[in-house]
């Protein structure tokens, strides 16, 4: 249940410890063995209580995938593509850094791919849809290009979390702009 505002303070700290207990699970195990028991356990709340907020454990994660997607699209509000790509790249770096462990899972863990292909797809839709140079494309040229993009900056956030973060965030980004940027304005420039 994605909270409006207006709830009463009872519901609002059932959906926020619903959500902790979650990510506190997911950081946790693979999300296929967490179960609605354990979540309910962990949440002090029992499974009547989950249920009336949510069908399943996969309600709760897409509803969570939505949340972390709106945050994402809110930072990167009036960059334009392809011309931001670097600036982009910089907001999905930053707002990565900040989500936390379980963020970190979703994005890098191969049990999150669905959902994490649902939050890129419904981003590169939001980024990309008001570009002229975009809309121009093949669809063939258009898949080819989101999965160069896409796959470059998952990849250097991956191997950054893996490294333990050794390298700093700015470093990170910048190596990930110039070798992306690269091929971006290559592509576009015929």
């Amino acid at each position: 249940m994605i909270l409006r505002g207006n709830e009463d303070l009872r519901v609002v700290k059932t959906i926020e410890g619903i959500k902790e207990a979650f990510e506190s699970l997911i950081c946790e195990k693979e999300y296929g063995k967490i179960t609605v028991k354990e979540l309910c356990d962990k949440a002090r709340i029992n499974k009547k209580t989950f249920y009336h907020y949510y069908e399943t454990l996969d309600a709760l994660l897409s509803e969570m995938q939505m949340e972390l997607s709106a945050g994402f699209l809110e930072r990167i509000k009036g960059l334009r593509l392809p011309e931001d790509l670097d600036k982009v790249n910089r907001e999905f770096f930053l707002y990565s850094a900040d989500q936390g462990l379980s963020y970190e899972k979703i994005t890098c863990s191969v049990t999150y791919q669905a959902i994490r292909d649902d939050m890129i797809a419904k981003v590169n839709d939001a980024g990309w849809q008001d570009s002229k140079q975009y809309q121009k494309l093949s669809d063939f040229e258009k898949s080819l290009l989101m999965d160069f993009i896409n796959n470059s900056t998952l990849s250097a956030y991956r191997v950054w979390i893996e490294s333990g973060k050794a390298m700093p965030l700015e470093e990170v980004i910048e190596i990930n702009n110039r070798i992306q940027l690269g091929g971006v304005k290559e592509f576009f420039r015929r």
